[in-house]
C-alpha cells in the first residue's frame, strides 16, 4: 500500500497516522475540511507538521461533496484508503444529529463508492467502542452481537460496519473496520476529558465527573492506536472459509470483511486517570459530581484477542506513561 488515503488527516488520530506512513516513505493524500467542531487552529497546526513532507498532498473539502471525492479518487488511484474523518462525540450527537448522517453515513457512502470505481485494494475504516451500546458482559469482543446502540454517533458507527460489509459483499471489497477504545495523548481532541481535565485543573476551574466517578475506560494510547491501523492496513481483509449463516459471527464473513477492536485490554477507573493527572499536573483537581449523560455508558472494556491472533499486535502503554506524555505536550504547545 503505497499510496494511501486518509480522510481526516487533521484530526488527532489522522494527523499521527499519516506523520507515521510518511516517515515510513509512503505518499499520503490527506483529507480534511478543517471544520470548526473544536478548534480549527489546533487542525492548522497537526496540518503544518504533515505539509513539509514532498509526499503528502491535502485536500481541503468536505467528503459530503460527492462530485470531489469522485474526482479525487480518479486522479490518485489509491492502493489504500483509512476513513478517520467523522463527526465524533455522543454528548454532540444530542445538539446536532444532523452533522453525524451527513459525515459519517453520506460521507462514508461517498468513500465507498470511490473505494468501488477505482480498485482499491483495502479500505480500513474507524468504527468504535460506542457500539456494544448496552451490552454488559466484558471484557466487549467483536464476537458479540452489537445491535442495541445508546447514542446516534453509536448507531452511525455500527451503520457504517454494515455499509462496508454490503460493498464487502457486492463487489468484492476488502473492508476492516476498527473499534476504537478511548483514545487519548498529545495533540488529542479539546472535546475529550483528558483534555478538558487539564485545561480546567490549570485554570483553577472544578472539573465534571459524570455518574458521580462511577466510570471506568479502556484508555487507549494514540502510539498504539497508530500501530494497529499501520499493520491493518497491510492485512488485507479476506473471507472466512468457516462462516455460516446458521451461526453468524459477527466479527467475520464469507465476503473479505473483519472487524477488530484496538484496546488496552484494561479496565481504568476514572478516578484513578483523574489522580494520575494531578499527580502529572502537580496540581489537585476541584471535582463537580454528576449524575450519567444520556448516550454515555458506565464502562468498556476490549477484549483484542483477534488483534494479537491475526495482526500480531497487543496495546499496552500504562496511562501512568501516556498521560505524562500528554500533559508535557499540553505545556509546551500552550505555553503553560
Amino acid at each position: 500500500m503505497e499510496k494511501i488515503l486518509i480522510t481526516g488527516a487533521a484530526g488527532f488520530i489522522g494527523h499521527a497516522l499519516s506523520r507515521r506512513l510518511l516517515e515510513e516513505g509512503r505518499t499520503v493524500v490527506g483529507l480534511d475540511n478543517l471544520n470548526d467542531y473544536y478548534d480549527p487552529e489546533l487542525k492548522r497546526a497537526r496540518l503544518a507538521r504533515l505539509t513539509p513532507y514532498p509526499q503528502f498532498v491535502h485536500a481541503g473539502f468536505d467528503m459530503a461533496d460527492r462530485e470531489q471525492v469522485a474526482a479525487l479518487f480518479a486522479e490518485h488511484r489509491f492502493d489504500g484508503v483509512v476513513n478517520l474523518a467523522a463527526q465524533a462525540g455522543v454528548r454532540y450527537s444530542l445538539v446536532n444529529p444532523h452533522s453525524y448522517v451527513d459525515t459519517n453515513l453520506v460521507g462514508f457512502v461517498n468513500i465507498l463508492e470511490g473505494c468501488r470505481h477505482n480498485e482499491v485494494k483495502h479500505l480500513v475504516y474507524a468504527s468504535s467502542s460506542s457500539v456494544y451500546g448496552a451490552n454488559t458482559k466484558m471484557p466487549f469482543t467483536v464476537h458479540h452481537n452489537v445491535d442495541h446502540p445508546v447514542s446516534l454517533y453509536a448507531a452511525s458507527k455500527k451503520a457504517g460496519e454494515l455499509m462496508a460489509h454490503s460493498y464487502s459483499h457486492l463487489y468484492g471489497l476488502p473492508t476492516t473496520g476498527l473499534r476504537f477504545f478511548t483514545v487519548y495523548g498529545p495533540w488529542g481532541r479539546p472535546d475529550m476529558a483528558l483534555f478538558l481535565f487539564t485545561k480546567a485543573i490549570l485554570e483553577d476551574r472544578p472539573i465534571d465527573v459524570f455518574n458521580n466517578g462511577n466510570m471506568e475506560r479502556d484508555f487507549t494510547y494514540i502510539d498504539d492506536i497508530v500501530e494497529g491501523v499501520v499493520r491493518i492496513i497491510d492485512h488485507v481483509a479476506t473471507p472466512n472459509p468457516e462462516w455460516s449463516g446458521d451461526d453468524p459471527d459477527p466479527a467475520t464473513s464469507y465476503c473479505p470483511w473483519r472487524v477488530y477492536n484496538i484496546g488496552n485490554n484494561a479496565k481504568e477507573k476514572l478516578m484513578r486517570y483523574i489522580e494520575v493527572l494531578e499527580e502529572c499536573l502537580g496540581k489537585k483537581a476541584k471535582k463537580n459530581f454528576l449524575p450519567m449523560q444520556a448516550g454515555d455508558v458506565p464502562a468498556t472494556y476490549a477484549n483484542v484477542d483477534d488483534l494479537v491472533r491475526e495482526i500480531g499486535f497487543k496495546p499496552d502503554t500504562p496511562i501512568e506513561v501516556g498521560i505524562r506524555n500528554f500533559v508535557d505536550w499540553y505545556r509546551e504547545y500552550y505555553r503553560v
